[in-house]
């Protein structure tokens, strides 16, 4: 790390050790701080993205009084994005559709179809407006669908576009979605409950088996076992990558590295079930992933710049709360009805609220606390947490990268 002064600014340099030092610190400030201010911990609100803010007001400061900045070499932001992505492929076994039976098929259908209207309607204000067509995408599925994980990946490419607030306009719609997702989940499941007069149902007929499917074995692993796991989901990002540039090429445009990576570990958790290549253990794989998506995020927070979103958040939120007026309707009128309108549709439309918005543990809190005032809902708590963390993701990807190469690469 080394001091520089250029015209009366300390600029602060930060090498890529520091710089991940930094980032561990600040996510550490995050936990520290969600344990400090329940409000933080009640809106779901992410520790990285709690320490990431913090930063990026103390970098705010230092450009609004032209008194500090930093440049930060950051190397390994890349690397953790695509591990993160990859262990989410990870987990999408093709059992889950089998033992989740037909409800479960449609729930997925249902979040498919949503994320598809989101991109649409973002686009459709967007035209209205006036804001550019790569912050509207990201004010909708990118970032209530896929997170804050998906909303920087994205916004990094439509950086390299040239859009230089997209990891900006990224990280404040998934976090004004997050809000919103908790907001609106409960008290939409509670409506829906009460109008109707629903009641749990105690004779469930749902195969409870599929939680078994993404579960630890429970078997201590040896050292080998621990490094054929990691291995593979090494392995799976260096194809990925690979595969992502093959495809850039075949159909013009950049192709995320983390969609192929992500697609290539689905295949193999897959083929691995069936041929027993090494032993696959999940929790394992899905600890490692929430390592790589919390220094991720801390590490794409903390070096975002503040000041870059004047002129675009009122467009941003804008398409935000349309977004939510959009779920909100679609799940109390729709989703209600194709689901049986009864009991189970009612929680898990408060799940859809939660991981339509924001992310899966937002779907895990307003299904809770419905679930904990008006009994619980099994299948509910099944299917909604798998759709939000995994199945999601193989309809909205594809069909996000269509709206991009569609709309912001013909700009080009």
């Amino acid at each position: 790390m080394s001091f520089e002064f250029i015209d009366g600014i300390t600029t602060i340099n930060v090498n890529s050790a520091v710089t991940l030092a930094f980032a561990a610190i600040l996510l550490h400030l995050g936990y520290f701080a969600k344990d400090k201010i329940k409000l933080l911990d009640k809106y779901c609100i992410p520790a990285p993205v709690v320490g990431g803010f913090i930063f990026m007001f103390v970098t705010w400061i230092g450009y609004s009084t032209n008194a500090f900045t930093f440049n930060f070499e950051n190397i390994f932001q890349d690397i953790f994005m695509l591990a993160f992505f990859t262990t989410v492929g990870l987990g999408a076994s093709f059992k889950l559709l089998k033992k989740g039976g037909k409800l479960l098929i449609i729930y997925w259908a249902i979040a498919g179809v949503i994320s598809i209207i989101q991109n649409t309607l973002g686009i459709t204000i967007s035209r209205i407006i006036g804001l550019e067509a790569p912050y509207a995408l990201l004010a909708s599925a990118i970032s209530m669908i896929g997170g804050h994980g998906a909303a920087l990946s994205y916004g990094g490419d439509f950086v390299e576009l040239g859009y230089e607030a997209g990891e900006l306009v990224g990280a404040a719609a998934a976090t004004f979605g997050l809000i919103s997702a908790v907001l609106v989940g409960g008290p939409l499941g509670r409506r829906l409950i009460e109008k109707n007069n629903l009641k749990p149902d105690e004779d469930e007929d749902f195969d409870t088996s599929v939680t078994e499917i993404n579960v630890g074995t429970g078997e201590k692993l040896t050292s080998l076992d621990i490094m054929k796991n990691v291995s593979a989901i090494i392995i799976c990002m260096a194809l990925g990558t690979i595969i992502s540039g093959w495809i850039s090429k075949i159909i013009n445009m950049g192709f995320p590295t983390y969609v192929g990576a992500m697609f290539v570990a689905v295949i193999l958790r897959n083929l691995n079930e069936k041929f027993n290549f090494y032993k696959f253990d999940f929790a394992l794989v899905d600890e490692i992933g929430n390592v790589m998506l919390n220094l991720y995020l801390s590490l794409a927070l903390m070096t975002l710049k503040l000041w870059q979103l004047s002129g675009l958040i009122g467009g941003v939120l804008l398409v935000v709360l349309a977004q939510v007026v959009l779920i909100v309707l679609l799940a109390y009128f729709v989703v209600f009805r194709i689901l049986g309108k009864n009991y189970d549709a009612a929680v898990m439309c408060a799940g859809l609220c939660g991981h339509g918005l924001g992310a899966t543990p937002s779907a895990i809190v307003n299904m809770t606390a419905v679930n904990e005032k008006y009994g619980m809902s099994r299948k509910a708590m099944m299917i909604v947490p798998i759709v939000g963390a995994f199945l999601v993701d193989i309809i909205y990807q594809p069909q996000t990268i269509w709206f991009i190469k569609t709309f912001v690469e013909s700009l080009r």
